[in-house]
C-alpha cells in the first residue's frame, strides 16, 4: 500500500480529528471538542510551534499522524524535534506507516539542521517499543512530570 507522508492541510480538520480521537482513546484520554479545536488552532497557526504530518493512503484517507515541535538543546548547542504524538489507525498498522511518519519528522529535522528527533512512550506500550528499538536508540533518561 503506497503511503504519502506530508504536512496536514488546513482543510483536513475532520480526517485529522478522527485519527487524533483514536489516539486519545488509546491513551484513555478523551479528545473533547474544545481540546481538539485548540490543538487544531495550534497546528494551523504558523506562529505556533506545533506541527503535524499525516500519513495518507492510496485513497487519500488520513491513516496516521505525527505531532512534533522544535526545541533547544543548550548543552549540544543545537536544535531538535520533539515527537509529541504518533498514531496509526489500528486497521492500518504493521504496514510501515509509523516508521514512515517517524522518518518524515526526521526529514523535516534534517532539512532544518536539527541534531535529533526525540520522543517518549508508555513503558507498557510493547507494540510501539518493538518498532522504536529498530528506528532509534533507547536512552538512559528517566522522565518526570510536575503538575502545575
Amino acid at each position: 500500500m503506497p503511503i504519502e507522508v506530508r504536512p496536514v492541510q488546513t482543510s483536513e480538520f475532520f480526517p485529522w480529528h478522527a485519527v487524533y480521537t483514536g489516539y486519545g482513546e488509546f491513551y484513555e484520554t478523551p479528545l473533547h471538542d474544545e481540546k481538539a479545536v485548540l490543538v487544531w488552532s495550534w497546528i494551523t497557526d504558523p506562529a505556533n510551534e506545533l506541527e503535524c504530518l499525516v500519513a495518507v493512503d492510496e485513497h487519500g484517507e488520513v491513516v496516521g499522524l505525527a505531532h512534533f515541535r522544535e526545541f533547544a538543546r543548550p548543552l549540544a548547542g543545537s536544535r531538535g524535534l520533539y515527537l509529541d504524538d504518533l498514531y496509526v489507525l489500528p486497521e492500518k498498522r504493521k504496514q510501515g506507516i509509523a516508521s514512515a511518519l517517524i522518518e518524515g519528522v526526521a526529514d523535516v529535522g534534517r532539512a532544518r539542521g536539527a541534531s535529533i528527533v526525540r520522543w517518549i512512550t508508555a513503558k507498557d506500550n510493547e507494540t510501539a517499543r518493538s518498532l522504536y528499538k529498530n528506528v532509534a536508540e533507547k536512552t538512559q533518561w528517566v522522565t518526570y512530570d510536575k503538575e502545575l
